[in-house]
């Protein structure tokens, strides 16, 4: 369903050029909750945002389906945005709308008919747990409802794939365990596909089927989480994981931290 092909950021600044992302190649399969995982830096974020082209990449190719994004007009790219929702560890809710109106927004864009917008909101509050909540400002909701909201409006436009980019991280462990079941249920009853990136592995534990490991912009392993977790091939993986590849009388080798840059420092 999503294919990235050669993919490949630069970003051009006086102190130098840092590669954010290297020759990525990755295939992520229609109904997947697929986990994107590294340290900060490692091009996670950079990443999820190219998908949908939030961030142009400069080089390489992102297909959805049969089309290729990186060819596609401003107004086109705008259409396809539409089946690509997607949820923030800040939230981004509109601090002077209600739960509702938060959730209605993007279908406000879209001009649906006010009854329409009615009825598919009433369905995301059900989904999300929060009917009680419609009438409530986000000042007034928890951080885990506050992202439940936030869920609620990225499905508002039916979307296809869901990109998260570290929704629980800024959430307590039970509220985060809460929101990753909220995704899996998601998953399961929309067929939805889920782009996950995260620096927990506990995310990726609980509800992600496959997984790539990603350092200085480049994958350094992917494959089934099963896989991946259990017998990892790269020594950063090992780290990630706190594996005993690395002992504690033994120093971490540097060169698993440094950021990739070229051109500069």
């Amino acid at each position: 369903m999503i294919q990235l092909k050669n993919l490949t950021k630069l970003y051009q600044s006086k102190e130098g050029n840092v590669l954010a992302l290297k020759d990525i190649n990755l295939e992520i399969n229609k109904g997947d909750i697929y986990g994107i995982m590294g340290l900060s830096g490692a091009g996670k974020s950079t990443l999820i945002r190219c998908i949908n082209l939030l961030e142009s990449p400069t080089s390489g190719e992102v297909l959805v389906g049969d089309l290729n994004l990186t060819k596609l007009s401003a107004a086109e790219l705008r259409e396809q945005r539409r089946n690509m929702g997607m949820i923030f560890q800040s939230y981004n809710l509109l601090t002077s709308r209600t739960v509702e109106k938060n959730i209605a927004y993007p279908l406000e864009l879209n001009g649906m008919k006010k009854t329409e917008i009615n009825d598919r909101v009433q369905q995301l509050l059900k989904l999300v747990g929060l009917e009680d909540k419609s009438k409530h400002y986000p000042s007034k909701l928890s951080g885990g409802q506050r992202q439940r909201v936030a869920i609620a409006r990225a499905l508002a436009t039916n979307p296809k794939i869901l990109l998260s980019d570290e929704a629980t991280s800024a959430l307590d462990p039970i509220t985060s365990r809460s929101i990753l079941n909220l995704l899996k249920e998601i998953n399961d009853k929309l067929d939805i596909t889920i782009v996950l990136i995260t620096h927990e592995i506990e995310v990726i534990e609980q509800i992600c089927k496959k997984v790539a490991v990603l350092k200085d912009g480049e994958i350094v392993e992917k494959g089934p989480v099963s896989q991946v977790f259990k017998t990892p091939q790269h020594p950063y993986t090992n780290l990630l994981l706190g594996n005993k590849a690395f002992e504690k009388d033994k120093p971490v080798p540097l060169d698993l931290f440094r950021s990739v840059k070229v051109g500069g420092l």
